[in-house]
């Protein structure tokens, strides 16, 4: 057993030495009991406040202090100390979901008899600490290997409709920067997950930073869980990028219009996100030749996105309208 440094003057009162040091004990909030050979108490203090000790009935014992199981469990670890001369601990669970470590040493008595020291510290604090640790650890983990899942996933999607790597690496680097924005909203929020308006904002300011107000977002603003918030995010950033780059809405015609709300189907609330996106006429060329079936992320807003979230979607592209629905389980998300 290693001893750490111990130093004291030799001109100071042993009195006052002793005054100072109890005082520490007490504010320590360590528990120390001593007792002689027989168990008799000879001193206790700072006891937790989960176990009682009335004094008009006597000297404590184990029993009185701690109830027959945890007394019983005491004796034994004691005698086994007085038999062996070593240091023994337990911890007792008790105190309603309390976690103490009893440590229970051999020390020199006032005379031939040798006397036992026992210490409590309370672990439950630090037990429940490592307890939530562990689970935000876990935590991580999970959301972290989900995270690679998606990333793995677009990959292979862009991958597979792209015919040149500057190509890849353009549409790529986009949907990882979605993914990364949604990120840091669901880490913001301490991963309760991303409000909806939120979420649009964040991909109209990249591609639209000074034409935001193209983009009119109503309806609820939902309150996203963390894979939904991605996900979702994944499909604003391919409609909001397709906007940009082959719609017309964004610079000369009426605004985006992005709708958030709850419907009831066969029984059961669902959440319906849609995105309508007019093009003017003779403007630009026919929308459904320039974002056709297998290029600039249909398959990500028809397939990735809902399967994600056990939804469904609807992309449509027409001369006219761009429009997109999505339609998945309410237990994604709430109204805030």
């Amino acid at each position: 057993m290693s001893h750490r440094l111990t130093w004291q003057n030799a001109g100071q009162p042993e009195a006052q030495m002793r005054e100072y040091l109890l005082l520490a004990l007490e504010r320590s909030g360590v528990c120390v009991m001593l007792q002689s050979a027989s168990l008799e108490y000879l001193y206790l203090a700072n006891l937790p406040d989960c176990w009682h000790f009335d004094s008009a009935k006597g000297a404590p014992s184990d029993a009185s202090l701690f109830g027959a199981d945890l007394a019983r469990r005491l004796r034994l670890l004691k005698q086994e100390v007085l038999a062996a001369g070593e240091m023994r601990s337990l911890d007792a669970a008790t105190c309603e979901d309390g976690l103490f470590h009893f440590r229970v040493e051999q020390v020199a008595g006032f005379g031939a008899e040798p006397h036992l020291l026992t210490t409590i510290v309370d672990l439950t604090e630090k037990t429940r600490r490592e307890k939530v640790l562990r689970a935000l650890l876990r935590e991580v983990s999970h959301r972290s290997k989900n995270l690679l899942a998606i990333i793995q996933s677009l990959a292979a999607q862009t991958a597979r409709r792209s015919t040149t790597l500057d190509q890849f690496l353009a549409k790529f680097r986009g949907r990882l920067f979605s993914l990364a924005q949604s990120q840091d909203l669901v880490t913001q929020s301490n991963w309760h997950g991303a409000q909806f308006k939120e979420l649009v904002r964040h991909q109209v300011e990249r591609y639209m930073p000074q034409n935001g107000a193209a983009v009119e977002v109503l309806g609820e603003d939902v309150l996203l869980d963390p894979n939904a918030a991605l996900h979702v995010g994944l499909a604003l950033h391919e409609l909001t990028v397709n906007a940009v780059s082959y719609g017309t809405a964004v610079t000369s015609g009426p605004p985006v219009t992005v709708r958030c709300s709850r419907l009831r189907e066969d029984g059961h609330e669902m959440l319906e996100i849609i995105w309508l996106e007019s093009v003017t006429p003779g403007a630009a060329e026919d929308p459904s030749e320039l974002r056709s079936d297998g290029q600039f992320g249909s398959t990500v807003l028809e397939r990735v996105v809902p399967a994600a979230i056990n939804g469904r979607a609807e992309y449509h592209l027409t001369p006219r309208l761009v429009s997109y629905r999505l339609v998945f389980p309410a237990e994604w998300g709430e109204v805030s």
